[in-house]
């Protein structure tokens, strides 16, 4: 029975193809534009969270609270500095504290200047280590400096593919940096994180002699001991903090942050746009909806006589308002599975063009089965819904008076 309603309104769909298109162009682009910000937005999600999530459970960060834009502990009226440093490096738990400075440097090459983002490696072998596993980089040509090569960098992967400096920079070349020469020891490999694309990496000693910085430091990553209870470890840091740079509690100048707690504001903040994204494309729906109502009115007025000679030869209510809402409803699913298709197709082409622009793998569209199953569902019961009352008004039509129209 249910399936003689549903062949008996897949053919007056069909009959009318150009009122239904038009009708579904409401559903589907509602139904497309959920599906592809759903899915970026996760894929967006996804890639930021993983980012932050190549930090480690195990790793704090120590930042000077800031006053200014800039690189992270550069602007802040009361800078952290290396007596912070050996300060925290005396809390119990604390295997490793690393110096971590981001600053802005004068980059020359081929007669062209301009400004780049710069960060340090440090001296030590281990704390050298801890830095690059945290950076999560690679190199694409040449190698990487040791504290040895104070004479030399290296470079993010966007010196060797633009020609912002009228030609690429490759492993080799010469450049000026603050005005001292260096060589080119080796460019890293493009990187899911854009700001390790243009940035130079420079032995410490001479980070500070280039940019005239003698006690300062921008932030400290503190590796905390294997099995020490991390929440502690950061409660004690902040202890030492306070009496090292003589603050009351409340009044700090300086952050500790553990990255899960960094992560789980990211999330909040990810999932309210996401949500937000998703609230602005459903409005779509709504008017797609109000779309197949009308239409739905439409052919009630159209096809009166033939609900008449339904009823006339036994047809039930009930029959009548299936029939319409079943095809309301088929309606709203064929703009779901077209709106579905446009939506994939739409993620997919900003995930191509993200690639191209990014890199590879930074943004992925994440397409689950559950987003697929529920917005053809939700599709459905858009039409479904809309049709109500289209469909009550056709059941409760007298087969007398409707054969009189």
């Amino acid at each position: 029975m249910l399936r003689d309603y549903f062949f008996y309104a897949a053919k007056n769909l069909l009959k009318r193809k150009l009122r239904t298109w038009l009708t579904m162009i409401g559903i589907f682009i509602g139904i497309a534009a959920v599906v592809s910000l759903i899915s970026l937005g996760q894929g967006m999600r996804n890639a930021i969270l993983g980012q932050f999530e190549t930090l480690g459970t195990d790793k704090l960060t120590v930042e000077a609270s800031g006053t200014g834009f800039g690189p992270p502990g550069s602007t802040v009226i009361k800078p952290l500095t290396l007596d912070d440093r050996d300060a925290i490096e005396q809390v119990p738990g604390v295997e490793l504290v690393v110096n971590r400075m981001i600053r802005s440097v004068s980059f020359e090459y081929h007669d062209i200047r301009n400004f780049e983002g710069i960060t340090n490696l440090p001296e030590e072998d281990k704390e050298r280590a801890l830095v690059l596993d945290v950076l999560n980089v690679k190199l694409a040509e040449g190698k990487m400096i040791d504290s040895s090569d104070q004479g030399k960098v290296v470079l993010g992967s966007g010196f060797s593919r633009d020609t912002r400096y009228g030609k690429a920079i490759h492993a080799g070349n010469k450049v000026l940096i603050g005005g001292a020469a260096f060589e080119v020891a080796g460019v890293l490999k493009r990187s899911g994180n854009p700001f390790f694309n243009d940035i130079i990496l420079m032995n410490e000693a001479r980070f500070r002699e280039v940019l005239n910085i003698e006690e300062d430091v921008d932030l400290l990553v503190v590796q905390v001991k294997e099995g020490a209870d991390v929440p502690q470890v950061q409660a004690n840091i902040e202890k030492v903090m306070r009496r090292q740079r003589d603050v009351e509690k409340g009044k700090e100048d300086f952050t500790v942050q553990s990255p899960l707690q960094t992560l789980a504001t990211l999330d909040t903040i990810l999932t309210t746009v996401q949500t937000i994204l998703v609230g602005i494309a459903a409005i779509s729906l709504i008017v797609g909806g109000i779309g197949i109502m009308n239409t739905m009115y439409t052919s009630v007025l159209e096809r009166t006589r033939e609900i008449g000679i339904m009823k006339a030869i036994g047809a039930k209510n009930s029959d009548v308002l299936l029939i319409f809402l079943t095809e309301s409803g088929l309606l709203g699913m064929a703009g779901g599975l077209v709106g579905i298709a446009l939506g994939v197709g739409l993620a997919k082409l900003v995930e191509v063009a993200g690639a191209a622009a990014l890199g590879e793998g930074v943004l992925v569209a994440q397409f689950s089965m559950m987003l697929i199953i529920g917005s053809l569902l939700f599709s459905f019961i858009v039409g479904t819904v809309s049709g109500i009352v289209p469909s009550y008004q056709a059941s409760q039509l007298e087969p007398v008076d409707a054969l009189r129209k």
